[in-house]
């Protein structure tokens, strides 16, 4: 065989095995190593640090508040019939297990929100702000598949973040307040063993309860190129929405906003676990989920990259 032919001969391989091709990029193994680059990215930079030690430091303070206020002393069962802040906050002298629920019911409203709505935000808005958006495009991710990537990040941060809370809560209530057997919302008693899972599935359902809301945040980034600007308009819209949902006179729209069913979480730690809310909930998430997940896939798809 000549030298010409063995050079046309060992193009084919030579094609497959290129980097940048898009033969490869089509591999499931190519999409994943995108994704752990993305989430390695994502978890090294130090705004990420920031965001995580900030709601690893509020268990620490709401800890901090309660064993001041009350002398560490107990302080009373706080009554097992309670929602979910004051009367986890009230059991918390008495097992500093609850410090895990009070904790998550103290971020979930505004802090963690908030966190994911930075991320989120800044997911399109600010590879584009930075100029290498049309890098990732030409390596070539794939509009479709640089998206979900960049959705599913988010998703491991909300994941993360939760895991941040209730782990400080965790250690900070073991430090301050005796640990023991756990009393439900509905009174009865569960081993400590039972009661981690409890929290782990709790944590777990927090992190679903802010894929909606991660949703909409990858929505507005798709609408500008300025990743201050999505992560502001992310949150306003979160803080709108808060306000919404507590005016009485709007209880008719409530059910239908993405934070409406964030506090049924706290159904978890009932004997047996009461879903109905919970089910709502994951629902109206999965709708958050498609409605503006869809509309960010238009948006992007059809986007004319500059940057």
């Amino acid at each position: 065989m000549s030298q010409a032919e063995t050079s046309q001969a060992e193009k084919p391989q030579a094609r497959r095995a290129r980097p940048g091709d898009p033969q490869g990029s089509r591999n499931p193994l190519w999409t994943l190593g995108l994704l752990r680059s993305e989430i390695t990215t994502l978890l090294r930079r130090h705004r990420t640090y920031a965001l995580l030690a900030v709601l690893a430091a509020v268990p620490v303070l709401i800890g901090i508040a309660v064993r001041i206020e009350t002398g560490g002393g107990g302080g009373g069962e706080g009554g097992p019939d309670g929602g979910a802040g004051p009367a986890f906050l009230a059991q918390v002298t008495n097992n500093g297990f609850f410090l895990v629920f009070a904790a998550l019911a103290a971020t979930l409203p505004v802090f963690l929100p908030m966190a994911v709505g930075v991320v989120a935000g800044d997911a399109i808005a600010g590879e584009a702000n930075s100029g290498t958006l049309r890098y990732l495009l030409v390596a070539p991710a794939g509009r479709t598949r640089l998206l979900l990537v960049k959705y599913a990040s988010v998703l491991v941060f909300c994941l993360v973040a939760t895991l941040v809370v209730a782990v400080s809560a965790l250690a900070v209530g073991a430090l301050l307040f005796p640990v023991g057997d756990v009393t439900t919302i509905s009174g009865t008693r569960i081993g400590f063993g039972e009661g981690l899972v409890r929290a782990a599935l709790t944590a777990l359902v927090v992190a679903v309860s802010l894929t909606g809301f991660a949703a909409i945040g990858l929505f507005v980034s798709t609408l500008t190129g300025s990743g201050i600007g999505a992560m502001a308009a992310t949150v306003g819209l979160l803080i709108t929405v808060q306000i919404l949902d507590s005016i009485p006179q709007l209880s008719g729209v409530h059910p239908y906003l993405f934070a409406h069913y964030w506090m049924s979480f706290a159904d978890v730690l009932r004997e047996p676990v009461y879903w109905d809310d919970l089910s709502k909930n994951f629902q109206l998430q999965g709708l958050y989920v498609a409605v503006f997940g869809s509309a960010a896939w238009a948006r992007f798809t059809a986007k004319d990259i500059t940057a």
